[in-house]
């Protein structure tokens, strides 16, 4: 019940997600301005990859931490709480998706894979490493794009991917096998990570 959550006093040396959760669940707005600081970045990032257009990123990340605020009673500890806020925000991302039409994805699509009349050579000049990698993800299938975020970016282990995308490891760790060869090839046009490409081929 609400009220016996009501008056969490969060520690001063910094609570953990599962105290944030469990005064948020009272009904704390500390605690949610708290966790909402500390994974925003992060999850809004994550939603990203997904949808592939900031202005609705924005709006889904809104959307999930309501989601959280109003769920956060429910959430029974079975995983860690950024691996319940990164389902919410998969099933949120996905749903814009599937309301989304053809047309609209398209534009988008192509928005963000055309470059400027950049030659790869320049292209690598211009942008670090980082950004050649976040270029290569966009051009990845959703499902490989999805594994390498979650694995790289989020640190969630082959278990935890499983549960947020709610498939079995043995998937996971098949998609995951693929996407890495997918981005070594990707990789290879970038003279910077032609050491990547080599390494997956042996």
């Amino acid at each position: 019940m609400r009220k016996s959550h009501a008056h969490v006093i969060l520690p001063m040396n910094g609570p953990t997600d599962q105290t944030l959760i469990e005064a948020i669940a009272g009904g704390n707005q500390v605690a949610m301005r708290t966790l909402y600081e500390r994974h925003s970045t992060r999850v809004y990032r994550f939603i990203l990859r997904i949808v592939c257009n900031a202005t609705r990123a924005e709006d889904l990340l809104s959307e999930v931490f309501t989601d959280v605020w109003s769920q956060a009673s429910r959430f029974e500890g079975r995983s860690q709480v950024s691996t319940w806020i990164l389902s919410i925000a998969r099933f949120a991302a996905l749903s814009a998706i599937r309301r989304r039409d053809d047309a609209a994805l398209d534009e988008t699509a192509m928005e963000l894979l055309e470059d400027s009349a950049d030659t790869p050579e320049e292209a690598v000049l211009k942008e670090d490493r980082s950004a050649q990698v976040r270029r290569c993800l966009v051009q990845m299938s959703p499902e490989h794009r999805e594994v390498i975020d979650l694995v790289y970016y989020h640190e969630k282990s082959i278990e935890e991917v499983a549960d947020i995308i709610r498939a079995p490891k043995n998937t996971v760790k098949t998609r995951m096998f693929y996407a890495r060869k997918r981005l070594a090839q990707l990789l290879s046009h970038h003279c910077d990570f032609d050491y990547l490409a080599a390494r997956e081929a042996a």
